[in-house]
Formats: structure tokens, sequence, C-alpha cells
């Protein structure tokens, strides 16, 4: 009898302890007038909490579901990372690959300064190349031409010919230019489309990726929601078409704990896609920022890998904590300064409740 009372008595501890944190979730959203907020808590070998709370759209009553697509914004580069480190061990392309050994047509228009930037450079914020997101105001849609690859290609072809950026406290040049560029140069390598890519690798994880805000192919899809908590109307947008590869996944969180349980089990050396050396390489291998993942200096044996992804209309935190084996995810569709807020105060609970 006590052998079958021990999981009845853990199986309601955890769900008391989940309908808490639920609570505490749901009043951290309303409190900071986040429209919709999903998290999850994830190990190696579980899914320890996954929930989506609120609404899809401010002042509607469209009620969150499982299932519910996020953009992730530039959370995005570890995926273009992780698909580099795949193309690596295919030997289609190796991390000292040069832009221009991809691409030496570009050599008489590029800087010298680049000539030795590599596929490794631009993935760990080295490349040098000047800053570019969303909301910068040059180049505009008119001043390029063809297809939204030719594009990215022009847009690429011409920040190489400006003076390279001064590296900032930590020893990086953060841009968004290096992920655009990274990414031209694994579509040249594989001989495949960078979309075409990321669905493959879902299609190996079961994930299915999107891109794009989530509204854009379905109005009954989360909408992002501004600065001004002002929702946005289902509207295609050429920068994010130009960032591609830097941030312009949309994923459901059910889904994403896939690609984050993946990271903890190739910690581990449990993962058949990639060595665990590769996995330490790509979220720990370079200081304050490794292949799409920052990870500042921790406590000695204290390794966390994180990034925050917003384009504008959705704020998404992943952070990776390998000697707790934890992996935390929360997304949101706003970009006010409060939704900021309210992410910091809910990552804060569940670290103290679940490891740090």
């Amino acid at each position: 009898m006590k052998r079958l009372l021990l999981p009845l008595l853990l199986a309601i501890t955890h769900l008391c302890h989940s309908q808490s944190i639920i609570s505490f979730a749901d009043s951290v959203r309303q409190h900071y007038k986040v429209p919709e907020l999903a998290f999850a808590v994830v190990s190696s070998d579980s899914v320890l909490e996954c929930h989506v709370l609120g609404v899809k759209r401010a002042n509607t009553t469209y009620a969150a579901q499982p299932g519910d697509r996020f953009h992730i914004g530039s959370n995005t580069k570890a995926i273009t990372s992780f698909i580099a480190a795949l193309l690596v061990k295919e030997q289609k392309i190796q991390w000292n690959t040069t832009i221009l050994t991809v691409f030496p047509e570009l050599r008489w228009r590029t800087r010298y300064v680049y000539d030795t930037v590599t596929l490794a450079n631009l993935l760990t914020f080295r490349g040098r190349l000047q800053g570019y997101s969303y909301d910068s105001e040059t180049p505009t849609f008119k001043e390029l031409h063809g297809d939204y690859a030719a594009q990215r290609m022009q847009l690429a072809a011409n920040f190489l010919t400006q003076a390279p950026q001064k590296l900032d406290k930590n020893g990086l040049t953060p841009s968004n230019l290096d992920y655009i560029t990274a990414g031209l140069m694994l579509e040249k390598a594989s001989g495949k489309s960078y979309k075409t890519l990321v669905q493959e690798l879902g299609t190996r994880l079961g994930i299915n990726f999107h891109f794009d805000y989530p509204n854009l192919k379905d109005t009954m899809q989360p909408w992002g929601h501004d600065e001004n908590l002002q929702p946005l109307a289902p509207a295609e947008s050429y920068k994010m078409n130009w960032l591609l590869a830097a941030g312009n996944i949309n994923v459901s969180l059910e889904e994403y704990t896939r690609f984050v349980r993946l990271q903890l089990l190739g910690l581990k050396g449990k993962s058949d896609l990639l060595p665990k050396k590769t996995f330490e390489q790509l979220l720990f291998g370079m200081p304050q920022f490794s292949y799409g993942w920052f990870n500042p200096p921790q406590l000695p044996q204290h390794h966390v890998a994180f990034n925050e992804g917003n384009a504008g209309a959705f704020i998404t935190r992943v952070h990776i904590i390998k000697e707790a084996d934890r992996g935390y995810v929360i997304f949101t569709n706003a970009a006010t300064p409060a939704t900021k807020d309210a992410v910091d105060v809910l990552l804060k609970e569940l670290t103290r409740l679940y490891g740090e």
C-alpha cells in the first residue's frame, strides 16, 4: 500500500506546486499588463512545467491556447548556429571558412579588415560588421532589388564596404549583420535556402518552425504588441525577411522545449546529432557570447547560457543552466518595458523553485 501511496502523493504535490506557479505567473502577467504569457521549465529528460496564459490580443477574449506560436527574435541565432554545427559535421563548411572563400566575387569591394572574418567569428559576434536591426532606417527597401535572398546578399555586400565596428567592453561587435552573412554562407555551402535548412532541422526534432510574426499566416494566432501595448496587425516586413537568420522564426512553446532539452541532453553527451564537445562549444566555447548564446562569467562551476528575443512585438527569454540540468523558457506577445519586468520577475521565481 505504501508503494502505491508514494507515487500518488508525489503526483498530488507536483499538481499543487504547478497550480501555485501558474497562479503566480498569471498574477505577474496581469500586474504588468502582458496579454499572453507562456513559460516552461525543462530538464534533459522531462518537461517540468509548460503553460500558456492570457489572451492572444489585448482587449479581446481570444483565450491563449496550447500550440500558440510566438516570434522568438534573437533566439533564432542559437538555431542558426546549431544548423551551422550540423553542416560542419557534414564537412560542407568549416568554422574557419572565411566570407571571401564562400563569396570570392565580393573581394574587389570588401575592406581588408574583413578578409579573414570566418563563420565562427560571425556566429560569436566577432565579425566587426556595423550594427543593423529591425528599427534601422537605412538602407530602405527601394535601395535594394530582386527577391529577399538577393536583397540579403546586397545588404551584406554593402556593409562589407563600411568601416568596422569598434569592440565593445567585452571585446564583441554585436550585429545582426553577422548572422545575415553567416546565413548566406550556410545557404551557399549547403545548396539550400535558410528556410529549408530550418525546416529540415525541425523535421529531425519534431518541431514545426515557421517564419515572420505568427498572425501573418493565421490571424487567430497571437498578435504582437508594440512598446505602447498596441496590437500589430498582420503585415509582411522586408526588414524581418532581411534578418531571417538573425531573428525571424516563430514556434510554439511546447515544440520549442524540444530544442532546449536537446541542448541539455547534448551537454550530457546524450545526443546523436552532435558530440558533447560541440554542444559545449556552441553554448560556452567563447567568453561573453558563444554561438547564439550569451554566457558572461559565472561563479566557478556554474555555466549559464541565455538570450532574449525582441523584434518590437514579442519578448522571449531562454536560459540554460548546465549544472542544474535546467532550461527556462518564457514567451510573451508584447514588447513594452513592463513586459521585460514581468519576464525578470517570473524567471527569478522559476529559478528559485527549480534550481539556478
